[in-house]
């Protein structure tokens, strides 16, 4: 984790504006949490329009301005998300940082990439999965229960919209699919496996991603359920073995024995 960035004043402009983003971006005083919560709010926003946007877009023109618009928003803060960083090169390296610039590049071009538009709702996923929101809005439950639960969440619900865009956009017209709705109910049963049948995809292409529809939800729903249910651990490596988590209360490491010291979360 970087160093909390401090203003350096008599520098030229570009590094003073380098360590006002990194004391923005990664600060932990009051101003810069401020800022990262307004960011994310701003981050729920748009994606509450990529999931509108199936339905947005018969709204025309208007459409097209209010995606620009959103599309000048996310650049701006990859921008400066890329100039606060220590090392860009590093900063590439991370799939989530590619996931966020295939994102921009279908708000760019829309008209032809559109189709694609239902990988959007990858941006949730990579939201609530970055250290980013953990550092500003899940501080206090890192490494606790609720941040695994969070993450088997976001996973779950995200594979649910993107397989609804997909099958919208794939399957819109098929008999059964006449909207995002029947794309979305169409997805649910099939992840659940209830199977009522009167909404089903056309040939073998239908019926395999049907079959994936299951197989990846379900594992994703046992994640879920496994985050829920199992005992509670805090991340405090042994200095011994090196075993990552244990019980909130544990006083030896139940690996090798060694004698622990895990800070009271109270």
């Amino acid at each position: 984790m970087e160093l909390e960035p401090t203003v350096v004043e008599g520098k030229p402009d570009s590094l003073r504006l380098r360590a006002r983003l990194r004391y923005l971006y990664h600060g932990s005083q009051p101003p810069a949490v401020r800022f990262r919560l307004t960011v994310i709010a701003v981050d729920f926003t748009i994606i509450a329009f990529f999931l509108a946007s199936p339905i947005l877009k018969n709204m025309g023109w208007a459409f097209y301005v209010l995606d620009y618009l959103i599309a000048a928003l996310l650049a701006a803060d990859l921008a400066a998300r890329a100039y606060a960083y220590s090392d860009i090169r590093d900063w590439l390296k991370k799939p989530i940082v590619w996931l966020d610039l295939f994102v921009l590049a279908t708000l760019l071009f829309p008209i032809w990439l559109f189709n694609l538009g239902f990988l959007r709702l990858l941006r949730l996923w990579t939201l609530l999965n970055s250290d980013f929101f953990w550092r500003t809005v899940g501080s206090r439950y890192d490494d606790t229960r609720v941040e695994a639960v969070v993450r088997a969440l976001s996973g779950l619900v995200t594979f649910v919209f993107v397989v609804t865009g997909f099958v919208y956009a794939t399957f819109l017209g098929h008999d059964g699919i006449s909207g995002y709705v029947d794309a979305l109910y169409f997805t649910v049963a099939t992840l659940t496996t209830t199977g009522f049948g009167d909404v089903t995809l056309p040939g073998s292409a239908g019926r395999l991603l049907s079959i994936a529809i299951m197989l990846v939800g379900i594992t994703l729903f046992l994640r879920l359920a496994q985050a829920i249910i199992k005992p509670h651990k805090v991340r405090h490596p042994c200095d011994r073995c090196g075993l990552q988590t244990h019980e909130p209360v544990a006083v030896h490491c139940k690996a090798c024995g060694n004698l622990l010291c895990i800070p009271d979360e109270g």
